[in-house]
């Protein structure tokens, strides 16, 4: 798929929303990446872009990435260190599989959302908000 044809189909507006909406729960950082690249290894590119993006400079280690790369069809969720600490491998690959069965079905803004729902409710269960939080991340999404 063209990433200009996956771009064209999401609705930013309602993921930057959720995206907000799950952050007012916990003191995580939730950010999303549309990627041009075509990577061998989606997990992999979604590393490098989560530190590209600094987001390993929270300052509880609590974000979570979702990188997609639209031209190769591939994914990944990515949690820094104190939210993978938490949630473990299994985690991320159940988030990935249940966002797979929305791509599939060309429902890209779905899948997104379900991805950022799921890691909203991780990140209250696990680091919820305090008084005095602020949001140390742009919620807007990300593109190359």
């Amino acid at each position: 798929m063209k990433a200009r044809d996956f771009i064209s189909k999401l609705d930013d507006k309602h993921i930057v929303s959720a995206i907000q909406k799950a952050e007012q729960t916990t003191s995580g950082e939730i950010r999303v990446f549309v990627s041009r690249q075509e990577p061998e290894d989606a997990i992999v590119a979604a590393q490098a872009q989560f530190t590209a993006l600094e987001m390993h400079k929270t300052s509880e280690r609590n974000g979570v990435l979702i990188y997609v790369a639209p031209r190769v069809q591939r994914f990944a969720v990515v949690g820094d260190q104190a939210v993978h600490e938490k949630c473990g491998q299994e985690f991320w690959e159940l988030v990935a599989r249940e966002m797979t069965g929305h791509f599939k079905k060309s429902e890209f803004t779905q899948g997104i959302l379900h991805g950022v729902h799921k890691a909203g409710e991780l990140l209250a269960r696990h680091f919820p908000g305090k008084p005095g939080d602020k949001n140390e991340l742009s919620d807007e999404i990300g593109r190359d």
